[in-house]
């Protein structure tokens, strides 16, 4: 596809049920998703495959449904409460990775690198979304660990209906991948439903400390007035899609490509020993002391080269 790409910016590829259009144009990009957003939705087909694992979700829905989902995320996420917490959070936990990653260093022990990142931005996420440690990183929460298996096989899975013209039979007879399917969404159905049970009990407790309750998305949400089990499960479901996939994609692929050039890694060392005054031998709490909102905007060529990783992969 790639190489397609590079000699047409916008191709078509057809099969015996199905064709598709893809473009890297980004004349089309910004008609799409800009422009004339709003006559390119997902349709019935799409809504079909994902409202089983993401029900009325960002993802799955268009139209009102769409603008209210994302209206609910964007003010939920950009407030300073949220954005404060989310930002300490990701701190602990990227203390938490740097540690595991140092240990395997130190003692020559391969580790499968993006299964790690997967595990921490979905423990950052959780974290976020719900208030509570899930530690799926280092392994200590086996019912996390269960929701954590279960999402990966249900998200599998409900990419696999794209191109499975059988699923809706083995659905109707709960076989094969289907049948996998409503396994594993019941595991995670279970888990976040008990959890919106027992915080919607906690936040209910006129006796409980405001700005502890407020600090996570669900106990905002409650607060706010939006109390059923349904609405708040899709939320949960489309943000921890939405953040821990592509959160750990993009640092696999970056950690990929610093380790291809050598001399892009090295520039990005010394632009954090620089903006945080530190030396190669500081330790991480010293280096995680040291990320403020002021030394990390100084460190512009980390960013670029985030943004550049993005760019390529």
């Amino acid at each position: 596809m790639t190489e397609l790409a590079f000699k047409n910016k916008t191709y078509r590829v057809l099969n015996l049920f199905q064709n598709y259009v893809f473009t890297t144009d980004p004349a089309n990009v910004e008609y799409f998703l800009k422009t004339n957003f709003a006559n390119y939705g997902r349709g019935l087909y799409l809504y079909t495959i994902l409202s089983d694992g993401l029900g009325d979700g960002i993802f799955a829905v268009d139209g009102e449904k769409w603008v209210h989902q994302r209206k609910v995320a964007s003010n939920e996420l950009l407030t300073k409460s949220v954005r404060d917490f989310s930002g300490a959070v990701f701190k602990t936990h990227g203390v938490k990775l740097a540690r595991i990653i140092s240990e395997a260093a130190t003692s020559d022990q391969a580790i499968e690198i993006q299964d790690l990142f997967m595990k921490a931005a979905l423990d950052s996420i959780v974290k976020v979304l719900l208030g509570i440690e899930v530690d799926t990183m280092n392994g200590t929460n086996e019912e996390a660990i269960r929701f954590s298996n279960a999402f990966d096989v249900l998200n599998e899975m409900t990419l696999y209906r794209c191109v499975d013209f059988s699923w809706k039979i083995k659905k109707l007879l709960n076989i094969g991948s289907e049948a996998t399917l409503r396994k594993s969404l019941k595991v995670a159905d279970e888990f976040v439903y008990n959890l919106i049970k027992s915080k919607t009990e906690t936040v209910g407790n006129s006796g409980d400390d405001l700005h502890v309750k407020r600090r996570d998305i669900l106990s905002r949400l409650l607060e706010s007035g939006q109390t059923d089990p349904k609405y708040l499960r899709d939320i949960i479901f489309s943000l921890v899609v939405a953040g821990k996939d592509t959160t750990a994609s993009t640092l696999t692929w970056f950690i990929y490509m610093v380790c291809k050039h050598p001399d892009i890694q090295e520039k990005i060392a010394q632009e954090v020993r620089e903006a945080t005054n530190l030396k190669d031998n500081s330790s991480i709490d010293e280096l995680a002391d040291n990320l403020t909102e002021e030394t990390l905007s100084k460190m512009q060529y980390l960013v670029a080269a985030l943004t550049e990783t993005s760019r390529l992969c």
